[in-house]
């Protein structure tokens, strides 16, 4: 059974394990912000060979750089995606707000019917729970809600998460889908397979998981977005992702890019027992990107 140690003590095991630890004071001001869990358990995996022991030359500050980056990317693909939310926000509620009006558009009927009326109405309820929720703490919806007795969909889509919107656009009818998508030059169904990566991605990011392996079994026509890239399963992952922005990003794409590659070429620096490749290979990207 595990007991509690304090830093000292999982600096000491760390010593055990092989790993070096160039400057103690600095590994223990680390764990102290950051904690041993989120740091060691977070990222040890690679830096393991398949026996479990530890490689050569690993030392707790090449764990930590790989930490910090992970990190560091998190914020980049925080602050694009909540672009990209800003623009499907405002399409959607736009698309709405035209075929259905504002006032009485939540209802099965505007929804696609070749969806179950129980899965539609879930949605429903979900959209007017966030309402409720968001009553008299939002003062968009409590001046709506008081004056008129209905949110219209320009301020609705304000409240609504990633992911409730991601299933919205889902269960809209296949036309207006269309409409949306066709404003970024793609099918509605590339569009609702990027909303779902997208809606992982954003959440990992903002909840401090594990970003750089990102894996998901949403599956990406990404063949539509880069047909010379080739994947090993049907899995999607980070670098996939990130290429999907581009088509929301426009010139922002070039920022978020050259952020991407400053990061990666940061952690090369601070990388001794395996290499930067290493860490391309589980992202997805080229390994010749940073060349």
């Amino acid at each position: 059974m595990k007991i509690y140690k304090t830093n000292e003590e999982l600096l000491e095991y760390l010593l055990l394990k092989n790993v070096r630890i160039n400057n103690k004071e600095d590994a223990l001001k680390k764990l102290e912000i950051y904690s041993y869990y989120s740091i060691i358990n977070g990222y040890k995996t690679i830096f393991k060979n398949k026996d479990g022991s530890y490689k050569n030359n690993v030392s707790f500050d090449e764990i930590y750089a790989l930490y910090d980056f992970d990190k560091n990317i998190k914020y980049i693909f925080l602050k694009y995606s909540l672009e990209i939310e800003i623009q499907i926000k405002s399409l959607m509620a736009n698309q709405i707000s035209k075929v259905y009006g504002i006032k009485d558009y939540l209802n099965e009927n505007n929804l696609d019917e070749n969806f179950d009326s129980n899965i539609k109405n879930k949605l429903i309820e979900k959209i007017n729970k966030n309402i409720n929720d968001n009553y008299k703490v939002h003062s968009a919806i409590t001046h709506y809600k008081d004056k008129y007795g209905f949110i219209p969909p320009f301020v609705l889509t304000k409240v609504l998460s990633l992911g409730v919107v991601s299933r919205y656009f889902g269960l809209l009818k296949q036309s207006d889908r269309q409409a949306i998508a066709k404003k970024f030059k793609i099918s509605d169904k590339l569009l609702k397979q990027i909303l779902k990566n997208l809606t992982m991605v954003r959440n990992i990011s903002a909840h401090n998981d594990r970003l750089y392996c990102f894996r998901n079994k949403n599956y990406l026509s990404f063949k539509e977005i880069d047909k010379e890239y080739s994947r090993k399963n049907n899995e999607t992952n980070l670098y996939m992702v990130a290429q999907t922005m581009k088509l929301f990003l426009e010139d922002d794409y070039n920022n978020l890019l050259k952020w991407l590659l400053d990061e990666i070429k940061r952690l090369e620096k601070n990388l001794s027992s395996i290499s930067i490749e290493d860490i391309l290979k589980i992202m997805g990207f080229p390994t010749n990107i940073i060349n």
